[in-house]
């Protein structure tokens, strides 16, 4: 069942574009480890916050994601830039409309 990662990051002022910037940089590990969707996104609303939406084939590819030398480098290279406020659901999507 295709797994559901919606969260908000919260960043540094100023440091919006620098994360985004890191976390829209070209990934070729992600698709194979299972990665089928990942946007990024901003809101004039909230300049100190940056979107992301992701999914993955399974909860486990998403975990195990996360041990990639290519994903924990992008982890600590945007880390020093968040402001530590985090936010978001997990989830198992049931379904679409789309065809």
């Amino acid at each position: 069942m295709t797994f559901a990662n919606v969260g908000t990051l919260g960043v540094a002022s100023g440091s919006r574009d620098e994360v985004v910037s890191i976390l829209t940089r070209p990934n070729p590990d992600l698709k194979p480890a299972g990665c089928l969707l990942y946007e990024v996104g901003v809101s004039d609303e909230h300049p100190d916050t940056v979107f992301v939406m992701e999914l993955w084939s399974s909860a486990v590819a998403h975990q195990k994601s996360l041990q990639l030398p290519s994903v924990r480098a992008l982890i600590a290279e945007a880390m020093p830039l968040l402001s530590g406020a985090m936010g978001g659901d997990q989830f198992d999507v049931a379904g679409s409309p789309l065809p």
